[in-house]
């Protein structure tokens, strides 16, 4: 893998990074480390206490959260250009969910103790890590209040879009991420065989395209009625 410095990265852009100086971003990119993750990796298991942040070059993962049950809930998604870690490194708390890759990522590993001091000496970085863990809290509160109030279809409808909107699409219009039926059912807070009997009607009725486990958004407009309860 190239070790490309923190201060040319392009990926800082998308985070809290964006808020270092030149001098921060040297200093950072003398400790970090690179990886690789491949598919299916664990990054880092509920209840860790974490060294670090990571910082996500490229790839996709999930954040999972156990039930008591046993039962697995995909609570977000994190991609290219995210940070990972940034609220349990500042807050010193153990991460409260899973991570694991969906596919291969290539991610900068950087040291809580560079993190922390950058948190306490830049006012903008630590108010764009603040912002962007309000963000979160808020994405987490409607998501609470999706799985209380809206039936199953409407959260894939909205699920699906959301996806489009986040991951992009192929040069022939699939989603630009590959999740298993489970994953979804997973993501929405249903039972795989409900997951698959409605993406089959969401097909029927002209609003999808599958091919395996590629998905094409057909007709969003239709989507999103779907999504809104019409």
């Amino acid at each position: 893998m190239v070790h490309n410095k923190c201060e040319q990265c392009i990926v800082r852009q998308f985070s809290s990074l964006k808020a270092l100086g030149k001098d921060e971003l040297v200093r950072m990119s003398e400790c970090k480390t690179s990886e690789t993750i491949k598919k299916g990796e664990v990054i880092f298991e509920e209840g860790q206490h974490l060294d670090g942040v990571y910082c996500i070059k490229s790839g996709i993962c999930k954040l999972t959260k156990l039930s008591p049950n046993g039962k697995s809930q995909i609570v977000k998604f994190i991609k290219r250009g995210d940070l990972l870690g940034q609220r349990s490194v500042v807050s010193n708390d153990a991460v409260n969910l899973s991570a694991v890759a969906i596919d291969d990522m290539e991610v900068c590993f950087i040291p809580k103790e560079e993190i922390l001091s950058a948190f306490k000496n830049n006012l903008n970085f630590s108010a764009e890590v603040i912002k962007d863990i309000c963000h979160d809290l808020k994405l987490a509160d409607d998501a609470i209040v999706n799985m209380a109030q809206k039936p199953v279809k409407q959260r894939l409808a909205s699920a699906l879009i959301d996806f489009k909107d986040e991951f992009g699409t192929d040069t022939s219009g699939y989603l630009n991420v590959q999740l298993t039926r489970e994953e979804i059912a997973n993501t929405v807070g249903t039972a795989t065989e409900s997951l698959i009997r409605m993406l089959s009607d969401f097909t029927k009725s002209g609003l999808l395209e599958t091919d395996g486990k590629k998905i094409k958004v057909k007709n969003e407009l239709a989507l999103k009625r779907a999504a809104e309860g019409f």
